[in-house]
């Protein structure tokens, strides 16, 4: 399982640091040069976006026993760990990440490319996840959309 977890979690790094590299050719088309001041800062992002990431691919695995992968997700529901806080800290962590890239390159483009990452995971999470889930584990995930955010933290009661 966690052999499985860590090939879906690279695949889907892999691409979207293709996309990030990919995205600063479009830089100059901007015409927006980020100040070197954000640099430090994008080291800080994209570290705490990848710890996220990296928190929540192991409580798939250890508490969901599946993957962070669609096709190969947990049996378990798991509202635990960072899915106490918000129900999609893997995005926000990958987004995060992404970001933080983009503000240690300066890079205005990959700054707009992670924001497009957010819309893309918010339309997956609304019409396809989130019905999926509803429909595997029921009243459970209904009640934790009641008490917990979809992507914002909330300090749980």
């Amino acid at each position: 399982m966690a052999v499985r977890a860590l090939f879906w979690s690279t695949g889907f790094v892999l691409l979207w640091g293709w996309l990030a590299v990919s995205a600063l050719r479009y830089d100059a088309v901007l015409g927006v040069e980020l100040p070197a001041v954000l640099q430090p800062i994008g080291i800080v992002v994209a570290a705490l976006g990848a710890l996220l990431c990296l928190a929540c691919i192991a409580t798939f695995v250890v508490r969901g026993r599946g993957t962070p992968f669609p096709l190969d997700p947990p049996v378990v529901f798991v509202p635990t760990g960072p899915y106490r806080y918000m129900r999609n800290p893997m995005y926000v962590g990958g987004a995060l990440a992404l970001a933080g890239y983009g503000l240690f390159q300066r890079s205005a483009a990959v700054l707009l490319l992670s924001v497009g990452f957010l819309l893309i995971m918010h339309l997956f999470v609304l019409f396809l996840e989130e019905p999926g889930l509803e429909q595997r584990f029921g009243d459970s995930y209904a009640g934790y959309k009641r008490a917990v955010n979809r992507w914002l933290p909330r300090l749980p009661r």
